[in-house]
């Protein structure tokens, strides 16, 4: 292989590490603040990407349009779920609420398969014509995808270090109970959290469809990579899953210079013991 070629599988890295970092991002926020490992988050990543597609075949709108509406309707979707199923599993055990989260993404599979089917579906037909940047090609979708994760990741961080409701997040995350007795609403930190990760997740599963295609399954096959990137970057740490999100990108992408793209998820799933054999906390330090 030939630098360009490399250069190539680097963007192909950082497009699906932006992907990562979001789904990541996610998954940290809600073990940061309720504790546990939230095994649904690939399929609530999948139920934005077709709330985004209802809209596009539905409406006929483009999918820029129909990003915000499908970004509400995940965070509703993930806040019900928390709501119903899961405020009433808190006071038991991790172990349970992780079983219960698994039980959950076998249903929000089956809901998929019954409400769009389960055959491949795009947002658009048709061949995106690629733009060569020093001999790297790079599709219009691709600076969708990177661009819009860098807003959202930014619109994030404004709303964590600036807004009371943020810094309120982040107390808790510190320690709960010091949290409560200092006055917060504690509750609805916990409601701000599930709103926050259904929409990255539902932004990420439109990312995801758009780089490749929708499927039932899409968001359960990126769970392995999203834990690995929020294991490796510290879970519990939102700032440590962007950089968790694009190690596991680009790992994963470069790999296939050497051995076959079947291989990626074994690379996720390497790099993920390695880290917990190496330093257990993370990057940026694990919450205990």
């Amino acid at each position: 292989m030939v630098l360009a070629d490399y250069l190539q599988l680097l963007s192909y890295g950082i497009i699906l590490g932006s992907i990562l970092t979001l789904g990541a991002i996610g998954v940290s926020l809600i073990f940061g603040i309720l504790g546990f490992a939230h095994f649904a988050h690939g399929d609530l990543m999948a139920v934005g990407a077709y709330a985004a597609l209802t809209v596009v075949v539905g409406l006929n709108w483009p999918i820029w349009a129909a990003f915000p509406f499908a970004l509400a309707a995940t965070a509703v979707v993930s806040l019900v779920i928390d709501q119903t199923l899961y405020r009433r599993l808190r006071r038991t055990a991790p172990v349970i609420l992780l079983i219960s989260s698994f039980g959950m993404a076998l249903i929000l599979r089956s809901v998929i398969q019954l409400v769009w089917g389960s055959q491949d579906r795009v947002y658009e037909s048709g061949i995106q014509l690629p733009i060569l940047i020093g001999g790297v090609a790079i599709r219009p979708n691709h600076i969708i995808i990177v661009g819009g994760s860098i807003v959202l990741v930014a619109l994030l961080h404004v709303f964590l270090r600036h807004t009371r409701m943020g810094k309120a997040m982040r107390a808790m995350s510190d320690n709960v109970d010091l949290a409560r007795i200092s006055g917060i609403d504690t509750e609805r930190v916990i409601i701000w959290t599930w709103i926050l990760g259904g929409a990255l997740a539902a932004a990420a599963g439109i990312f995801l469809a758009m780089e490749t295609r929708l499927h039932p399954t899409m968001g359960w096959h990126m769970l392995l990579p999203i834990f690995a990137a929020a294991i490796l970057g510290g879970i519990g740490r939102p700032y440590g899953a962007i950089a968790g999100g694009m190690v596991i990108g680009i790992a994963q992408e470069m790999s296939t210079a050497f051995w076959s793209p079947a291989y990626k998820p074994a690379i996720a799933f390497g790099l993920m013991v390695l880290m917990l054999i190496i330093r257990p906390t993370g990057l940026v330090g694990a919450r205990r």
